[in-house]
Formats: structure tokens, sequence, C-alpha cells
């Protein structure tokens, strides 16, 4: 991906952003080629620390041939007591295997989402048990790479946010869509820096 544009907008529409973006520099956001996967892990990583989410999706692979990501039907037919093993709760178990019946069922076709506004893809996965407006905005940014996500349920971003426009308190959703205008079409670059504001000093 090509974010020169991007970081041009946001270093003329927010003079604050311009030590992030010189600091940190191009973001590492690029489409994926894997929708479903990208979509069972971020099922798998709820609520996990990083290390933790990515110790259990190891397991989850080692269940299958090759630790490839399986098919849809390769899902169903897996045992329960096999997932739970692997270290998912029952939630995520039952989640993973929704996901696996939408694509099954032909209700969800990855190879149509990239072509779907963010709002259609919005509507395409939301059914989903386990996946909601959260999953869907981080599939947005990290599977699809759509430039103007502002994922407003993110507490990192509310906490960035928060320190980069010098607030009191946490903003809420609609506060932050006003803040983040000026960013627009490109919020998910700057949400991308928000995050980063929360990184130690190197």
């Amino acid at each position: 991906m090509d974010w020169a544009p991007a970081l041009k907008h946001l270093h003329d529409a927010d003079p604050l952003l311009r030590p992030l973006i010189d600091r940190h520099g191009t973001p590492s956001l690029a489409p994926t080629t894997n929708a479903v996967q990208s979509l069972a892990r971020a099922i798998v990583g709820q609520q996990l620390s990083t290390k933790a989410a990515a110790t259990i999706w190891g397991r989850f692979l080692d269940l299958y041939p090759k630790r490839r990501m399986p098919s849809g039907q390769t899902i169903l037919d897996t045992p329960d007591t096999k997932l739970r093993a692997a270290g998912l709760s029952g939630a995520k178990a039952a989640a993973i295997k929704d996901l696996a019946r939408h694509v099954v069922d032909k209700k969800l076709v990855p190879s149509k989402l990239p072509l779907l506004t963010d709002e259609e893809v919005a509507a395409t996965l939301l059914p989903v048990r386990g996946i909601g407006p959260w999953s869907v905005d981080m599939f947005l940014m990290f599977a699809l790479a759509r430039p103007d996500v502002l994922p407003v349920g993110d507490l990192g971003i509310r906490k960035g946010m928060q320190l980069h426009f010098k607030l009191r308190a946490l903003p809420e959703a609609p506060r932050m869509q006003k803040l983040a205008a000026p960013w627009r079409p490109f919020r998910t670059v700057a949400s991308w820096y928000m995050w980063r504001l929360l990184e130690p000093p190197a």
C-alpha cells in the first residue's frame, strides 16, 4: 500500500501528528490474502494479550495438516473437545464454527469482501457469532487496509486521542468522530499513530 498521500494529508491537516509521523514512519498496513484466517484469528484473540492470543492461535493451527488454515468444512468437522483442548473457550469455539458455517453456506464469500463497501462488509460480518463492531473495524483496517476507519470502540484509540488532544477524560464516540474529522479520508492511518502514541519511548 502506498500511504504517502495519507501522510501528506495528515501532516497538513493535523500539525500535532507531525512528530508521530516523523518518529514512526509509514504504517505497517497492507491487505491480507486470507480473509477467513484474519477473522478467525480476531475471534481467537478477543480479550487476550497479544502473546496469549498468538499461543492459542498456534495451538489451533497445530490441529491441522502443515499448520495451514483449514477449510470451513474441516473446522465444522473438528470436535469441540479438540478446539477446547487447543485453548479456545466454549464461546470462541462456537464462534469459529459459526464463521465456518457462514463460509460453507456461502453467506460469507471471502473473495467478495474486498469488493464491498465498508458498510457492506459490516453487514456481512456482524451476523457471525462473536464478531461485533470492534472486530469489523479491525478487519477493515488490518485485513482490507481500508483507509478511513475510526474504531471508536477501541480503548487504545480512545486513550491515544485523549493524550493527543490533551483531553481531561476519555472521549466518547461522538466527540471522537468530531475530533477526527480533519483526518478524513485517512482516519485508519491516524488511528495507527494513536496506538503508537501509547508505546513507551524507545
